[in-house]
C-alpha cells in the first residue's frame, strides 16, 4: 500500500538581508487512496510545497518519502524516471503539446519508458472515455475548450498509474460550472485509481470535496476541520 510521508520540510531562499523562510518544519502523511486540499494566501508557499513533494524542487531541510524511498537521494536520470513513474501532475495551465492530438498528449509520459504498446493505447482510450472525450481523441488542444483541455491533462497525469497525483490550481482558469465538473471528475478518478491526491487551490468549493484540508500561512501548515 502506498504511503507518502513529508517529514520536517523547510525551504529558505537567500536574500541580501537574511534568508526568506517560505516553509517551516512541515510534516504530514497520506495513505493509499487518501486526498487532501492545501489552501492559503498567494505567496504562502503552496506551489513550492507541491513542487518539493513532486521532486521538482528540493527542501532546505527535511525529506519526502514515498513508500520508504527518498527520491532526493537518487541521481539523474534515476530521479526523472522515479518522477515519471510515481507522480502525476495537473497544473493550472494544461501544458498540452499543441501539435499533438488529445490521444497523443495522454500518451506522452509513456514515451520515455520505451515503445508505446497496445495496452497503453487501451488505457489512454479508457481514460479519454472516462473524462468524456472519446469523440475528441483526435482533436488538437486548439480545437478543445478550456475544460476539455484540462480533462486531457487529467487523463495524461493518470496514464502511468501514479502513486501520487499533484494538482496545482487545476480549476483556476475555468468558469464556475466547468470548475465544479472538473473537481468532481478529479475526485472520482482519484478514488477509482486509489492514488494519493494533493490539491493546491484557492477555491473553497474544490477544497470542500477533499477528505482532508490544510491551511498554509506564515510558512506553517495546519490541518483544519472539513466543512
Amino acid at each position: 500500500m502506498t504511503r507518502l510521508c513529508v517529514e520536517n520540510i523547510s525551504k529558505q531562499y537567500p536574500t541580501i538581508a537574511e534568508p526568506l523562510e517560505v516553509l517551516r518544519d512541515i510534516s504530514f502523511a497520506l495513505e493509499h487512496g487518501q486526498n487532501v486540499a492545501i489552501r492559503g494566501p498567494s505567496g504562502s508557499g503552496k506551489s513550492t510545497l507541491l513542487n518539493i513533494v513532486g521532486t521538482l524542487d528540493t527542501p532546505t531541510s527535511g525529506r519526502v518519502l514515498l513508500d520508504g524511498e527518498d527520491p532526493a537521494l537518487l541521481p539523474e536520470p534515476a530521479l526523472a524516471a522515479f518522477r515519471n513513474r510515481k507522480i502525476g501532475f495537473v497544473f493550472q495551465d494544461h501544458h498540452l503539446l499543441p501539435q499533438l492530438s488529445a490521444m497523443e498528449n495522454v500518451l506522452v509520459p509513456l514515451v520515455a519508458a520505451g515503445p508505446i504498446r497496445s495496452d497503453h493505447f487501451d488505457r489512454a482510450q479508457m481514460l479519454l472515455d472516462r473524462v468524456g472525450l472519446n469523440q475528441r481523441r483526435d482533436h488538437r488542444p486548439a480545437e478543445l475548450s478550456g475544460g476539455e483541455r484540462q480533462r486531457v491533462a487529467l487523463a495524461r497525469a493518470l496514464i502511468h498509474r501514479p502513486s501520487v497525483l499533484l494538482a496545482d490550481e487545476p480549476t483556476g482558469n475555468l468558469d464556475r460550472t466547468t470548475a465544479d465538473a472538473i473537481g468532481r471528475l478529479m475526485l472520482e478518478l482519484q478514488q477509482e485509481e486509489q492514488t494519493i491526491m494533493i490539491v493546491v487551490t484557492h477555491s473553497s468549493r474544490l477544497a470542500g470535496l477533499m477528505t482532508r484540508q490544510f491551511e498554509l500561512d506564515g510558512g506553517r501548515l495546519q490541518e483544519v476541520a472539513s466543512a
